[in-house]
């Protein structure tokens, strides 16, 4: 029974607008999501894949139209334009809500209205929160099922006066003649709105199924909105994978790390480290949200709000994650991949051959060298992360896991070395705030210019990210340093002369880590740069690794000349953010460039 008035009230509100058929409260079984699935088989959405291939699984085709993020029309609705800052697009909280209210009226007629209320994080836990979301999806329900913690117990530990995120969410299509046929995706071709308020902690979502558009508990819920509670409430809500990394004597450091597309991150997260690290083990506690608080003894605990991955299926194969690909052996959801002929699922670099025959994600026969792609670029594996071979048994701890180091990353093919270790937490901020990947072939501009994306926030920062990086510096200036996290840089894609990776990659990255772990307990050796620390060579474990010739000494390069352009780069970077940019990381780009002039 929902007790909890507020909830009450949003529901009723919400199907006075929407005027749905019936309303079903979601309460998490297992009878409800298998509901799910045959709805959408019935309509249609979905194929039910092999049952002994992949029991209880479904393959999904959504809308051509409506296969990705909508960025262009993702809002942060702020009551100050100012507030939302140059990353965002902005839109005026009153004169949003009454173009989306003219779309809600009725939007839902001839389906049903589901109310999901979902925990982000283990339910009860004093570092989640709870969400209500409101949807006529199936597949919205089915998802959220796995992505987040669903049912009458979120509602219990809400209680009578709890605060929760509301999150209203329509796919825009209504059925106002009970004749018309529903089609096997709907959405509104013409208007998609993903739309966030801040002070009142709402999520608007209208016109798109898919993914973080329609998911409201994934980047909506746990980046854009949770971000502003975190600067409110003096926490960290980031875009960060956490592991778990266990070396031979049974020493255990807990790392986060937060990456842009591209680089590796959810591989990151799920590493097997090459046979020569005999006795070192990685284990999987999230592969792409980290909520951290402070805990009594000071040191940040982190926990994944998450309890599933939401991941690219593209490229990902025994070869490059196995742990990926074997979570998704059973209660799975694929969107817009390929299918076999035996009603398994198929992608492109899944397998080292290319299989003779397939049904492409549109429906239609697709064989090798036909000119066009098997699966949608975009194509998504939703799965248990309870399934993972890797995962740790401490991944639901409620009072999350204490950090011992955080890294950034990006794709750089030169300049930036493999690891450099922070000089202190102020340091560390200024690294996170250049991180800059070179645009790849698949992104939009020019093969190899740079794009920064802060902390890989940029699409998720529900607020100014000026003030964003001034929270930042906040926590540092609040807490001992012994019980910050250390902070890392690190690179695996730098090339020589000739384009060829330096680093080996992969598995191989636990190298790094380890070197990392050894620095968190001072026993490994670094060398002073202008840019900050580096390993000395001898304290690398290289062992069973063939590098080329001279290529440690790339790796670890420091160019004065190219810092130097770095730093006129930044300098750019950082003018775009106006007066917020705080005077720390001024402060860090004068001292790096008085550095390299010495």
């Amino acid at each position: 029974m929902v007790m909890n008035g507020k909830v009450k009230e949003f529901v009723y509100r919400s199907a006075a607008l929407l005027k749905p058929d019936t309303i079903h409260w979601c309460d998490g079984t297992d009878e409800e999501y298998q509901l799910m699935l045959r709805l959408m088989v019935q309509a249609g959405t979905a194929i039910p894949l092999n049952p002994e291939k992949r029991p209880k699984s479904i393959s999904v085709r959504s809308d051509p139209a409506d296969v990705a993020r909508v960025e262009e029309f993702t809002y942060i609705c702020s009551e100050r334009e100012e507030d939302a800052g140059p990353t965002n697009n902005w839109r005026d909280p009153a004169e949003i809500k009454g173009v989306l209210t003219k779309l809600y009226d009725g939007c839902m007629q001839g389906r049903t209205m589901y109310v999901i209320p979902y925990s982000m994080g283990p339910t009860g836990s004093h570092i989640a929160k709870i969400g209500i979301e409101i949807t006529d999806s199936p597949y919205v329900v089915a998802n959220m099922h796995t992505m987040t913690r669903v049912g009458t117990s979120v509602l219990q530990a809400l209680g009578q006066d709890g605060e929760f995120v509301q999150g209203l969410h329509s796919v825009g299509a209504p059925l106002k003649d009970p004749k018309d046929p529903d089609v096997p995706w709907p959405c509104d071709a013409k208007h998609k709105y993903i739309c966030h308020f801040p002070e009142t902690r709402e999520i608007w979502s209208y016109g798109s199924g898919y993914g973080g558009n329609a998911l409201l508990g994934k980047k909506c819920h746990s980046l854009r909105i949770a971000s502003v509670q975190a600067r409110d409430e003096g926490w960290m809500a980031e875009h960060m994978l956490i592991l778990k990394i266990t070396n031979p004597d049974g020493e255990v450091a807990y790392i986060t790390g937060a990456f842009p597309s591209a680089c590796g991150k959810t591989n990151l997260a799920m590493l097997i480290p090459p046979a020569h690290m005999k006795g070192w083990k990685v284990e999987t506690l999230g592969d792409d949200i980290a909520w951290m608080k402070f805990g009594e003894d000071g040191r940040l605990y982190a926990i994944n709000p998450e309890a599933g991955f939401f991941g690219v299926a593209p490229g990902t194969s025994m070869q490059s994650n196995p742990n990926a690909l074997l979570t998704t052996g059973a209660n799975s959801i694929f969107t817009n991949c390929a299918m076999t002929p035996d009603y398994d699922v198929w992608w492109e670099d899944m397998t080292e051959e290319d299989p003779p025959s397939l049904m492409d994600w549109l429906r239609r026969p697709w064989v090798p060298g036909c000119g066009r792609p098997a699966a949608n670029p975009n194509a998504r594996f939703t799965t248990p992360a309870r399934q993972c071979p890797s995962i740790a048994p401490e991944w639901e701890d409620p009072n999350g896991v204490p950090i011992s180091a955080i890294l950034f990353g990006g794709r750089r093919a030169g300049v930036v070395p493999l690891v450099t270790e922070a000089l202190d937490w102020q340091h560390g901020t200024f690294l996170g705030a250049t991180a800059s990947s070179e645009k790849t072939a698949a992104a939009a501009g020019k093969v190899g210019e740079l794009r920064r994306d802060p902390m890989a926030m940029l699409p998720f920062c529900g607020y100014h990210m000026g003030d964003y990086f001034a929270h930042w510096l906040k926590i540092g200036a609040k807490t001992d340093p012994a019980n910050l996290p250390k902070i890392y840089y690190v690179n695996w894609f730098r090339k020589d002369k000739k384009g060829r990776f330096l680093w080996p990659g992969y598995g191989e990255n636990a190298r790094v880590l380890q070197w990392i772990c050894d620095r968190i307990k001072g026993r490994a050796k670094a060398v002073d740069t202008p840019i900050g620390r580096l390993p000395a060579q001898v304290d690398l474990d290289l062992s069973g690794i063939s590098l080329a010739p001279g290529a440690l000494d790339e790796l670890l390069a420091v160019s004065v000349e190219d810092w130097k352009a770095e730093v006129r780069l930044i300098k750019e970077h950082f003018e775009s953010f106006g007066d917020k940019l705080p005077q720390g990381l001024w402060n860090e780009l004068a001292q790096l460039e008085q550095r390299l002039s010495s």
